[in-house]
């Protein structure tokens, strides 16, 4: 996988009988076939007969390569043919942020009656976003909500008069998956939301769950797209040990056509009012060769749509769907918290995957407060944000994360107590900014870097670099002449100090000084090959991180 104007490694084991020296290029062909790059190829390590060259596709389209090697004696062979899909460039970058429009611009009456957000009041939430420098807004969905066995407030299994219910029970005598929560507003409503969100350079990502509410349509005109009991009810939805008694999953068996086609029509729907992005709920749980049908159907008609896969799950599963078509991929970002285990991580996102898994690192969900986020620091909020923004070119954060919101429902568990999923939140963003408790101004500077240099809009130049401190990671991103390199100190309660070694022969330079200047306080510094830095989280600005532009002479 790529998109245009990214360049990929090209690698091969090359061996031949006897002593005979030989040389090697790796070939590029366009989408039409003709020959565009020819590439020497270097042995990547002495006596190691691995050999790399690096090869750029230039536009949209289905691209191949192959290896050519040849002797003095000008005797050649040349390989098979080898497929590399360039897709749009949002398949590889992307700032995407998460909220629920019903609680945008939501307020509580003079009872304390919380009164929802719509489309409309939600509008004004995106110069927000926009502000912060997000270029992807994702709605969780936005259909109607059926009304049995609605989820009350913090998943309880008995709702109240007045409980809003769970985006994800969709369908009720409103209409289906192709129909808008009149809670929320119209489908004019919903089309001026999307339109002001493309003034503002932010695309709108919806959420494609294929499960349904017991009330949703299909329940009485498609039986066969459900799994019945022995007794012949329609059996609710699992994945221990959450239960989702407000779901029906979806049986692919039964009519699998009629699915197919049903669900197509629907993508395509969406497709028709402006949406280019879709994130597709727990797609593990679908079968993937109707992923790898479906994505490659619609990219054939609109190869511009993308598709993200929230597959929380083994990684043979999440890789396999990355192979059927996923542009992109939740991941354990959200879970690797050391030096080392994020040195893995990145290692493996970035070089052992990168060929067909392009990973989005998410600092939290509506599903997900990771524990490390449960102490409420803003230093831990502040250094996280950095490392999902800089390590990888797409990253994902949820509302509220920005305020700081850490409260889990129980001691032990990954679950935001009041959760966003259950009712409607009535958030202060005016207050919290004029009193200084936001992280609003550092994830806008974060972004803003982050558009500014390509070297962060690569995924596999992603290079770690060996520091003396366990609690201190180091990395270098290069495209070109755009040299980033990033130091974080991952303990958000005490000042750390440590040695950096750059790797010279990684960044691509020598010299026994050069200078950086610090993208986040506008600070130049000389830094040495063995660079002696000190973060200190405590500090009234914060320090956790060095994110510094190298000057290459």
């Amino acid at each position: 996988k790529a998109i245009p104007g990214e360049s990929l490694p090209i690698s091969a084991t090359i061996f031949r009988e006897g002593h005979d020296t030989f040389s090697a290029n790796a070939l590029l062909f366009d989408p039409s076939g003709k020959l565009v790059q020819t590439a020497p190829m270097r042995e990547i390590w002495p006596n190691s007969e691995r050999y790399e060259a690096w090869v750029t596709p230039t536009t949209l389209g289905t691209w191949h390569f192959a290896i050519e090697v040849y002797d003095s004696k000008g005797v050649t062979d040349q390989s098979e043919k080898y497929a590399i899909r360039a897709e749009d460039a949002r398949a590889l970058i992307g700032s995407w942020y998460e909220f629920f429009p019903r609680s945008e611009g939501a307020t509580k009456d003079a009872k304390g009656k919380v009164v929802t957000g719509t489309f409309k009041t939600a509008q004004a939430s995106l110069k927000r976003v926009a502000d912060m420098g997000f270029d992807i807004l994702y709605l969780p969905p936005i259909h109607p909500i059926g009304v049995s066995f609605r989820k009350g407030k913090n998943n309880s299994t008995t709702a109240e008069p007045g409980d809003c219910g769970v985006p994800w029970g969709i369908g009720s005598k409103d209409g289906g998956h192709d129909a808008i929560n009149p809670e929320l507003g119209t489908l004019k409503d919903f089309q001026d939301f999307v339109a002001a969100a493309k003034k503002l350079n932010i695309e709108i990502a919806l959420d494609l769950a294929l499960q349904c509410s017991p009330d949703h349509p299909w329940v009485k005109t498609n039986e066969e797209f459900f799994s019945k009991r022995a007794d012949g009810t329609i059996a609710y939805a699992e994945n221990p040990p959450k239960k989702y008694q407000d779901i029906y999953p979806i049986n692919f068996d039964n009519n699998y056509t009629g699915l197919f086609n049903e669900v197509l029509r629907i993508v395509k729907f969406w497709i028709s009012q402006d949406i280019k992005a879709f994130r597709v709920d727990n797609p593990h749980t679908k079968p993937v060769h109707f992923w790898q049908e479906l994505i490659a159907t619609v990219n054939k008609e609109f190869p511009e749509v993308i598709f993200l896969a929230e597959a929380f799950t083994k990684p043979s599963m999440m890789h396999a769907l990355g192979k059927a078509g996923f542009q992109q991929s939740y991941t354990y970002f959200t879970w690797r918290v050391t030096k080392q285990e994020l040195t893995e991580y990145g290692r493996e996102v970035s070089k052992t995957t990168s060929a067909f898994f392009r990973p989005n690192f998410w600092v939290n969900t509506p599903d997900i407060l990771p524990f490390h986020l449960q102490s409420g620091n803003p230093a831990v909020f502040a250094l996280r944000a950095v490392l999902a923004s800089t390590m990888t070119p797409s990253w994902g954060m949820y509302a509220g994360y920005e305020l700081y919101e850490h409260v889990p429902f129980k001691e032990g568990g990954e679950e935001y107590r009041d959760s966003e999923k259950y009712e409607i939140k009535v958030r202060d963003w005016a207050g919290a900014r004029k009193a200084g408790l936001t992280l609003e101004p550092f994830i806008a500077q974060l972004n803003a870097i982050r558009k500014e240099h390509k070297a962060l809009q690569r995924l596999r130049n992603l290079e770690f670099h060996p520091t003396d401190n366990e609690n201190i990671i180091a990395y270098s991103k290069r495209e070109g002449d755009d040299l980033i390199l990033v130091v974080v100190n991952l303990d958000p309660s005490r000042p750390q100090e440590t040695m950096v070694h750059w790797d010279m022969w990684f960044l691509g330079f020598e010299g026994e000084t050069f200078e950086v200047t610090d993208l986040l306080d506008g600070k130049k510094h000389t830094w040495h090959p063995h660079t002696f830095v000190r973060l200190n989280p405590g500090r009234p600005d914060g320090k956790v991180a060095h994110i510094v532009k190298v000057a290459i002479k």
